[in-house]
């Protein structure tokens, strides 16, 4: 029939070897809707030919701890309610699983083995070169400061536990730890460009950028919202989909369509707020031809390095929105023709060593620095008699040394 339904009585059971009893993890009795063409005309010589119908989301677990898993699959008929009624005969069903294979998981675990004490040494590096200045920290050393805790929290390798216990909420843990290292990256780029800008705008506080935060905070919220409908319902039945309902695709497709428009949007801005950057930075190079030549090189180091940076921002905040895009809308491979490209296991791995190798960048470089240029040596060069000083940011007004990479630029010259 048109529209039929399909209602599976379902049930999942393990056991670690092979002489013991199954036993039963989760029951359910899930309704599916059936989306199935016929190529022939419906006739009496067309009896006994197939239907080609779509594939149904069926089941997903957040850890395979066990050796031996058993799916049991019946289906019910009671013609009085009309269960499993108008759906023809069955003859077989297939059976599709997407899994993550050995060789991406020993990738996996051993970057995450690595990455994780690496970046809490330039962590801790990081913030004691903070701390031994006189000064307090501000707006952009501390955002920075906790872009790496967030790393930190993704780095932490908990998937080793996974293997000898059954934690069910690992794939929802690790959506979490994702999205709060996404909303702190966004975050950053905003302020990091912010904090550029050398307007008249009072910045160095983070309540000077709550109309461009508290979006983020929002829309990340929602997303959370969104995946504990799924997520979260899947720790107690695994076979439960928000995709098995027309309300719940829509839903879901809106979800995803809005947070690629607002990414999209969000990259728009970015690059905007870029380009303004540029633009200042180059008006200030205009006095560069007035400092010695050794002077003008060591300045023209900085801004060379401090562009590419932001381009190099720019790079990652292109990739991180493609990387979202892709792994919302494909489930693990693109299929072009006869050529089959496998993209999640690339993307994974290539974008999570792009973060941190990123966020370890930024710590090296906005480290406070502790040389002491003597007066004549740092001022002297200018060619002007005002004590003149030359900044990146209009954060940091303190003798104690702002770093190397904000030297250059600042909105009004100190006396």
């Amino acid at each position: 029939e048109e529209n039929a339904e399909i209602t599976l009585d379902v049930s999942l059971a393990y056991r670690d070897d092979m002489f013991d009893d199954w036993e039963e993890i989760a029951h359910a009795i899930e309704i599916r809707k059936l989306k199935c063409t016929f190529g022939s005309p419906k006739t009496l010589e067309s009896e006994g030919r197939h239907y080609d119908c779509d594939f149904l989301p069926f089941m997903e677990i957040g850890s395979v701890a066990h050796k031996y898993y058993l799916i049991n699959i019946r289906l019910p008929v009671n013609e009085r309610k009309g269960i499993n009624v108008g759906i023809g005969e069955i003859k077989d069903i297939r059976l599709v699983g997407i899994h993550q294979n050995g060789g991406f998981t020993k990738v996996w675990f051993a970057m995450k083995t690595f990455l994780t004490p690496s970046i809490l040494i330039i962590m801790v590096w990081y913030w004691r070169r903070i701390t031994l200045m006189t000064r307090a920290p501000v707006l952009l050393e501390k955002v920075i400061f906790a872009l790496g805790i967030s790393m930190t929290f993704i780095n932490i390798p908990v998937e080793w536990f996974s293997i000898g216990f059954d934690w069910t909420w690992m794939l929802l843990f690790g959506d979490i730890r994702q999205g709060i290292f996404y909303a702190m990256l966004l975050s950053f780029w905003i302020i990091f460009c912010g904090e550029h800008m050398m307007d008249q705008n009072e910045r160095n506080r983070l309540s000077g950028y709550w109309k461009q935060v508290g979006p983020i905070a929002v829309g990340s919220f929602c997303l959370f919202i969104f995946d504990m409908c799924e997520r979260g319902v899947q720790l107690k039945n695994p076979f439960y989909s928000i995709w098995t309902t027309e309300v719940g695709t829509e839903l879901a497709m809106a979800f995803i369509i809005v947070a690629g428009i607002c990414l999209c949007l969000y990259f728009l801005f970015l690059c905007f707020m870029v380009f303004q950057v540029f633009r200042n930075i180059s008006g200030k190079q205009s006095s560069l031809p007035a400092m010695s030549k050794a002077r003008r090189l060591h300045y023209e180091g900085l801004i060379f390095r401090f562009k590419f940076l932001m381009l190099i921002t720019l790079a990652c905040a292109a990739m991180t929105v493609i990387f979202f895009i892709v792994s919302q809308v494909t489930e693990g491979h693109w299929k072009w023709g006869d050529i089959t490209i496998q993209a999640n296991s690339a993307f994974f791995t290539g974008i999570y060593g792009m973060w941190n190798l990123y966020v370890f960048a930024l710590m090296f470089l906005y480290a406070p620095s502790h040389k002491n240029y003597g007066e004549d040596q740092s001022n002297g060069d200018l060619g002007v008699n005002s004590g003149e000083e030359l900044q990146l940011t209009t954060t940091i007004t303190h003798v104690d040394g702002p770093t190397e990479v904000y030297k250059l630029a600042r909105k009004e010259a100190q006396e």
